[in-house]
């Protein structure tokens, strides 16, 4: 039981000296809790975020990979794709968005950047069914908007303008909405 308390506390004292940017201190306690719980995911990706705060781009990735060892998780995935994606290695950014996305499917972050990537690597067609399944639930209107973002590129302009059309009932000052309705009606 000592080691389960000692783990807590340790894992608490981390995330306040993270939140206050002390890394060295966060990065410390974090240690400890890491040795007190290798079951708990918590430490190794506070120590990922330490270690993208300070730049440290490939000691993030093992954190992350070593976080995804313990439990798979959204976050772990999201984390590790945005490091991906910081360092261009796209196809695999892609493909860890896609992982956290399959955990979790209102995953914001994750979401946004599987369609910044889709972009990049043509692979539009395969980020709509994750942007629907997205809007289908939350009905978010703001999601509405991208997936008639992503229908327009592959050229499905009729059900983008559905999209839009409803979006604009929700937010009609929206103008990324605006924009995209008058490009299709041009």
């Amino acid at each position: 039981m000592s080691n389960l308390l000692d783990y807590e506390i340790n894992k608490e004292l981390g995330e306040c000296y993270l939140f206050m940017g002390e890394y060295e201190k966060a990065k410390e306690y974090y240690e400890k809790a890491a040795a007190n719980g290798p079951d708990f995911q918590a430490p190794e990706m506070g120590l990922a975020t330490i270690a993208v705060q300070v730049g440290d781009l490939d000691t993030a990735m093992l954190h992350y990979q070593k976080a995804l060892e313990i439990e798979k998780t959204d976050n772990a995935y999201t984390g590790l794709g945005l490091v991906a994606m910081t360092k261009e290695m796209h196809s695999e950014a892609y493909e860890n968005f896609k992982n956290a996305l399959d955990i979790k499917a209102t995953n914001t972050v994750a979401l946004g950047c599987l369609v910044q990537e889709s972009y990049a690597l043509e692979k539009v067609e395969e980020a709509v069914g994750y942007v629907e399944k997205f809007y289908e639930e939350t009905k978010d209107p703001l999601i509405r908007i991208t997936l008639a973002g992503c229908l327009i590129y592959l050229d499905r302009k009729e059900e983008a303008k559905l999209h839009l059309e409803e979006a604009l009932k929700e937010l009609p000052d929206n103008e990324d909405a605006k924009d995209l309705y008058s490009f299709i009606a041009a």
